[in-house]
């Protein structure tokens, strides 16, 4: 009798449990999926979306709202915005950034657009941080930047007055911890989408370029002018990159191994990721050290300023000349194309500032 009262005892407790797991509903954010401009729709591969890291409503909120909030710096003094200004189309005006300490680094800050479309998913300029997560997750605790620690940061986002709401609303769980800091960050970073230059509204017969961007462009292409095709794309890469690393001869003697100090390849010494020429009215200086601080300067390398080195990219097919000798005019041209590339309405977006 009493083993059997305890079975029927048992049961009861089971289909209670079970009752009430049905009853409980699973938090599910509110989509948000990438709006893909017609010409990337058009020309390149969808972009590269966490599986685990789903765009949401809440999630981009929230990223927004970390992305500009100092909390993120030891001191509470500086954000991610502070190195990546909307007005400079999310890069820095100045040649090397400031960290909490003023001191500065050794690169310049890289313009974030078009992130999502990073395929092989290695950011920086020497291509050390793997997926747009990790890229947010290292300035916290770099001694040269922001110089917190993530326990820290975890700690104070958790006594704040708002965040752990701000995290249930976006992930489902009011416990904060990095993984979901870098997660909604990187949900904003994604949604920093430029799409709107001038030449994306010629290639869709919405504006017509002038003679001199006609010609700039056609300089571009032209494998025995400016040859630039090859490292940043065509009319039909609308990213203006192939997100690869090239030494493009900027120094004989390489003291920044760039990708070779990731890899430990010496081949890949000198080697530095292609940034976009996507919004260059907004995004000097140039270069993965701001050395050039006009596109002037950036067109004169090409032309008369290569340098060898062992490592020099085979696509510098002119260094031997010291570059591809551009007369006045082609240069002129082509820096007018260059800039026909930028995006003023991307720089001004309000989804896109701290408003």
């Amino acid at each position: 009798m009493r083993k059997w009262i305890l079975h029927i005892a048992c049961v009861f407790v089971f289909i209670c449990s079970s009752c009430s797991n049905e009853s409980v509903e699973t938090y599910v954010a509110t989509p948000s999926p990438l709006q893909i401009p017609q010409l990337f729709e058009d020309n390149i591969l969808n972009p590269v979306i966490p599986i685990d890291n789903p765009q949401t409503v809440e999630g981009i909120a929230l990223g927004k709202r970390l992305f500009f909030d100092p909390i993120l710096s030891s001191d509470n003094s500086q954000a991610c915005a502070d190195c990546h200004a909307p007005e400079n189309a999310f890069s820095d005006a100045d040649r090397f950034s400031d960290g909490v300490d003023g001191i500065r680094g050794n690169r310049n800050s890289m313009p974030l657009f078009n992130l999502a479309w990073h395929y092989d998913e290695k950011f920086f300029w020497d291509g050390s941080a793997f997926s747009l997560e990790h890229q947010a997750f290292v300035p916290v605790s770099d001694p040269i930047e922001m110089k917190s620690s993530w326990t820290q940061l975890e700690t104070e986002l958790q006594q704040h007055l708002e965040y752990p709401n701000l995290f249930q609303q976006a992930f489902g769980t009011s416990k904060i911890d990095s993984t979901l800091v870098t997660k909604a960050i990187a949900q904003f970073e994604r949604t920093l989408i430029s799409s709107n230059s001038k030449f994306d509204k010629f290639l869709l017969n919405e504006a017509t370029l002038t003679p001199e961007e006609l010609n700039g462009f056609n300089v571009f292409m032209d494998e025995t002018k400016g040859d630039c095709f090859h490292c940043h794309g065509s009319d039909k890469n609308p990213l203006w990159t192939d997100n690869m690393f090239h030494n493009n001869g900027l120094d004989a003697v390489i003291t920044d191994l760039g990708l070779g100090e990731v890899t430990g390849d010496p081949a890949d010494n000198g080697k530095f990721k292609s940034p976009s020429l996507r919004n260059l009215a907004f995004t000097a200086p140039y270069m993965h050290d701001g050395r050039f601080e006009t596109l002037e300067e950036v067109i004169n390398h090409y032309s008369e300023g290569l340098q060898n080195s062992p490592t020099i990219d085979p696509l510098m097919k002119k260094v031997a000349q010291g570059g591809v000798q551009l007369s006045s005019q082609d240069k002129a041209d082509l820096k007018a194309f260059l800039l026909s590339l930028s995006d003023y309405e991307f720089i001004s977006n309000p989804n896109f500032l701290n408003q």
